[in-house]
């Protein structure tokens, strides 16, 4: 099992790139940029404007080749030359939130999920509901890049998001730490809806095509499913996220 004891910088920050998405957040009162780097090709009025911006904010510059922000952002086609680090205040490893006074109650671990739009609206939709952890695994799911950002309309910035290193890795943890851990399968027989559920539960979401991973599969307690009397054979994991959440809040469990 992989040692989270170490806080990483991806564990802190939200890396955004393109020269319109960081001055978004620069200019942005509720947001903590850490820092600001700039390809040393980088020029034009809008890396001014971004410049000036980050000295209104006092946030640092950094300058570095155009291979290393490429590499930073993980993104060759669309980082223009600029990225920034925005500080995630929820964000935590995994292990320190079970280790924690208080540790979370509920808690989904994404699984295989690789679409960023679907990533971003469970973000959107767990932290609307109150859920007090999510797991973003760090391989396996869809990176927490400016599309997750949009798509959760910015609510990324500030979700209570758990980081390890992968889905089998959280579930190993959370089930060490004395959680029950289910998984959303349309084919289980126990609905969301009947179940009743310890005081520390744990729902892995699957991913879009091949739903929980075996090597997650092995080790879930229990499978549930969203009753659907029509004739559709599954929801889209964000929507059956969203389904699972509000039930949650609905039950006053969330």
């Amino acid at each position: 099992m992989a040692d989270d004891s170490a806080v990483s910088p991806k564990d802190r920050f939200l890396t955004v790139y393109g020269r319109k998405p960081v001055l978004e957040a620069l200019t942005d009162p509720e947001l903590n940029v850490d820092k600001v780097i700039l390809a040393d090709v980088a020029r034009g009025s809008s890396v001014a404007e971004i410049e000036r911006a980050a000295r209104s904010a006092g946030v640092p510059v950094q300058r570095a080749s155009a291979h290393r922000v490429k590499v930073l952002a993980g993104n060759g086609k669309q980082d223009q030359g600029v990225l920034a680090d925005v500080v995630a205040p929820r964000m935590r490893p995994l292990a320190a939130a079970l280790a924690a006074k208080r540790p979370p109650a509920r808690v989904l671990v994404l699984d295989g999920i690789t679409t960023s739009a679907n990533v971003g609206m469970i973000l959107r939709s767990a932290t609307a509901a109150g859920i007090p952890g999510i797991v973003v695994p760090r391989r396996g799911v869809a990176a927490l890049d400016p599309l997750v950002v949009k798509a959760s309309a910015g609510v990324a910035f500030r979700a209570p998001v758990l980081r390890c290193a992968t889905a089998r890795d959280a579930v190993e943890q959370l089930t060490e730490s004395g959680y029950s851990v289910y998984a959303l399968g349309s084919g289980s027989q126990g609905t969301l809806f009947d179940l009743e559920l310890p005081s520390r539960a744990a729902f892995v979401l699957g991913g879009e095509t091949d739903g929980v991973g075996a090597d997650v599969a092995e080790l879930v307690e229990s499978w549930v499913s969203i009753p659907m009397p029509g004739d559709v054979e599954s929801l889209n994991v964000s929507a059956a996220a969203a389904v699972l959440c509000f039930e949650l809040v609905r039950r006053g469990l969330a």
